[in-house]
């Protein structure tokens, strides 16, 4: 079926930064390096537990930050990845920002509405 990327601006208390995001429908947050993080103010707020595809459990902070897509913005939990750990957008900003991956064209779109329930 292919992968979907997009640029997506992270922005934290100091500053902001474009990354490439790889656009996973099936991860529920959002993550990214947590230098990346750390470089523009976003500060980790607690330690989440998280299960990997592979049944692993690990351990990952967590906080909050802002992304934008197309003039868009909207708050969203993100993940403080480690170097092995891929980047990725996940569901809860995509909801946010009111976006959904198009099958056709494998990119980004804004949906028409959101779901009431």
């Amino acid at each position: 079926m292919g992968h979907t990327s997009v640029k997506m601006k992270i922005c934290g208390s100091s500053g902001s930064k474009e990354v490439e995001l790889l656009v996973d429908t099936g991860s529920t947050y959002t993550w990214v390096l947590d230098k990346t993080l750390k470089e523009i103010g976003v500060k980790p707020k607690k330690q989440w537990k998280f299960k990997t595809i592979d049944g692993r459990v690990i351990k990952r902070e967590i906080g909050e930050a802002i992304v934008e897509w197309d003039g868009e913005r909207a708050t969203t939990v993100v993940v403080f990845a480690k170097e092995k750990d891929k980047e990725v957008l996940g569901v809860h900003a995509m909801e946010g920002l009111q976006l959904e991956v198009d099958p056709v064209s494998k990119k980004l779109k804004k949906v028409e509405a959101s779901l009431a329930v």
